[in-house]
């Protein structure tokens, strides 16, 4: 079930504001026309947009998700580095490998953040979720050990956003 918005003509006032101060920036200008015509977008586009929108998990535990947030972005530095070791380096080094990642979280946003977190850590890329939403498949630019890659995932990745999001 939907959430009924807080004011029916105003259904999501932060993206009004937003979609205002947008229009006039790139307009680059505070002539009455374009203040007039924003405001139009500002309130028509929330209007028109405000059933599509589904009502998303909540975030159990702030403290957990900016540490979350700070970990990945530690990894995406680390990876970094190693993946220019890697490519540098002799290409017969290489392992390239696809996996399909048995899944533990459920819900649509937890999966997606978990693959884009896998995306966004250098030498790893989700390629996509199965049907069922039970497997991620990954591919690993090298890889060594199939159970090590996954355990690496599920305890760095997986674990924390079961937790912030009470899954």
């Amino acid at each position: 079930m939907l959430a009924k918005p807080r004011f029916r003509w105003l259904p999501m006032p932060y993206h009004s504001i937003l979609l205002l101060v947008t229009w006039l920036l790139l307009n680059n200008t505070l002539a009455p026309g374009h203040l007039v015509l924003g405001t139009i977008l500002a309130l028509g586009i929330p209007l028109l947009t405000s059933g599509l929108s589904h009502p998303q998990p909540a975030l159990h535990k702030p403290v957990k998700t900016a540490r979350y947030a700070l970990m990945v972005l530690g990894d995406i530095v680390t990876a970094n580095v190693e993946v220019a070791r890697q490519v540098m380096g002799p290409l017969d080094q290489l392992h390239p490998a696809l996996i399909a990642m048995p899944l533990d979280i459920e819900g649509d946003l937890p999966i997606t953040l978990l693959a884009s977190t896998v995306s966004l850590t250098p030498g790893t890329v989700s390629s996509e979720v199965s049907q069922c939403r039970k497997f991620l498949y990954i591919h690993a630019l090298s890889m060594t050990d199939e159970a090590e890659l996954i355990a690496t995932i599920k305890e760095r990745y997986e674990k924390p956003l079961m937790e912030i999001f009470s899954c």
